[in-house]
């Protein structure tokens, strides 16, 4: 009687092979491990290790009891009289056919970087693994990856070859072709003349880039202001927004300026800087023939070497420096060719003259 109970029970549960996909309800979970009825005369178990490929997941907070699941048979019989089940496996094969659907549609897909490697990254879709080489990360040369670590991103798939284990995902040409649109939206924007904002890409000895929101401009140190500029570097910070103009479009280049028409030191020039004038400035810059001293931002005039002293000076160092302010008189204002004039010799000669007139009024 007893036999035949035992032969009844064992024929009211259904059998299980391996690598079959079974469907249990959960009747215990440990941080380590899923145990599930699959309606086998023995239970079903899932260890942390095929459960996902995150070596640190406690189950117990992915997992509840009562909840049903899908997993696939790997054993029987470990020994013990269970069924040995991965969840893992059964979902990269299912995410490997969702990343085939993908590769064969293009379609973008989302992951969270799983790891950072030395020639790339590796995402998870549905347990199946995609690498995405580091040439194809980014549209621009980045050394280090590490920024991307747990970071969401977008890519398409590019290579399917499961059996091979090549995945290969390609993020690069999603920012490409965004870039692209956006270029193309901004150069139908703009025009020779707009005031617009930008943020301060990169900074070089010769000018800064500016991105503009689709395509990066050139901001020439020479454009930088209306006064002298020493170093971008030291004028810019990467990062910073700034307002600028556009100075030329030609095909995808734009040059950029920060010399507004309205700030121009030479608007009223003629009436500051008028001939006869007597004026303070500091001594900019010396070459053999002469001293430039800046008069205002971006206005320099020049005092040469014969206009220096009332005695022969051979050269403008031997007498100046540069930062050095000095006084002297405005002896020509050109303001077609934007020349200036100075002399300290015609202002001493008329302190003298007055001088001697004053001398003789006394006697």
């Amino acid at each position: 009687m007893s036999e035949n109970f035992e032969q009844m029970l064992n024929e009211s549960f259904k059998t299980v092979r391996n690598g079959e996909v079974v469907e249990g309800t959960v009747i215990d979970v440990k941080p380590d491990e899923i145990v599930l009825n699959i309606g086998y005369k023995s239970d079903g178990i899932i260890t942390r290790s095929e459960y996902s490929n995150e070596p640190n997941v406690d189950l117990t907070t992915v997992v509840e009891v009562g909840s049903t699941m899908e997993a696939k048979v790997l054993k029987v019989n470990d020994g013990e009289g269970q069924v040995v089940l991965t969840y893992k496996r059964l979902a990269a094969e299912k995410g490997s056919k969702r990343l085939e659907e993908a590769f064969e549609n293009q379609e973008v897909l989302t992951a969270k970087v799983a790891q950072v490697l030395n020639g790339g990254l590796s995402v998870i879709v549905d347990e199946a693994r995609v690498f995405i080489p580091a040439s194809l990360v980014s549209d621009v040369y980045e050394k280090d990856l590490t920024k991307y670590d747990g970071q969401e991103i977008e890519f398409v798939i590019t290579e399917f070859n499961p059996r091979r284990r090549r995945i290969i995902g390609d993020r690069k040409q999603l920012l490409l072709a965004k870039k692209a649109e956006l270029q193309k939206a901004l150069f139908e924007r703009i025009k020779v003349g707009d005031v617009i904002e930008g943020t301060v890409k990169n900074i070089t000895d010769f000018g800064a880039f500016i991105d503009l929101g689709g395509a990066d401009g050139l901001l020439h140190i020479s454009e930088m202001s209306w006064g002298r500029v020493e170093s971008p570097k030291k004028a810019f910070k990467v990062g910073e927004v700034v307002k600028v103009f556009i100075k030329d479009i030609k095909d995808t280049k734009i040059a950029l300026s920060r010399k507004f028409p309205e700030d121009n030191p030479w608007n009223n020039a003629a009436e500051k800087f008028a001939i006869g004038t007597v004026i303070k400035g500091k001594v900019a810059r010396m070459t053999d023939f002469g001293a430039f001293v800046e008069l205002a931002p971006g206005i320099d005039a020049l005092l040469h070497v014969s206009q220096i002293a009332k005695e022969h000076v051979e050269k403008p160092a031997d007498v100046l420096k540069v930062g050095q302010e000095i006084e002297a008189k405005i002896v020509d204002f050109n303001e077609a060719d934007k020349k200036i004039s100075l002399s300290i010799k015609a202002l001493l000669q008329e302190e003298e003259a007055a001088k001697d007139d004053a001398g003789e009024t006394e006697e």
